[in-house]
């Protein structure tokens, strides 16, 4: 599956569009398979040649911010992983998906 297709990028909202909501709409998780890394999408759209998401990134920082398609699609891990689509995940509000952090 590619972490990007037509379906995803259709019901995407735009950057911005839910940052009056409290608890915002998560539409996907990106996640490098090994490893505790994850980026789950909250909106996102073109810019230029490339696609910029905003979303909850758990590693390194477990904050908020804004991750390029391009970036995610050059990120390999100790054996040559690839980040992947998470095909088992289920959108929903932030705090329904989003595990909590590690202490």
């Amino acid at each position: 599956m590619p972490l990007l297709d037509d379906e995803l990028r259709g019901r995407l909202p735009p950057l911005c569009a839910q940052e009056a909501e409290e608890e915002p709409f998560v539409h996907a998780r990106f996640h490098l398979p090994g490893t505790n890394r994850a980026w789950y999408v909250i909106e996102g759209q073109a810019e230029g040649e490339d696609f910029v998401f905003f979303g909850f990134i758990t590693k390194p920082r477990n904050n908020f911010g804004r991750f390029r398609l391009s970036e995610l699609e050059a990120i390999r891990g100790l054996f040559g992983e690839r980040v992947e689509r998470d095909e088992t995940f289920t959108p929903g509000r932030l705090t329904n998906v989003v595990p909590a952090p590690e202490e």
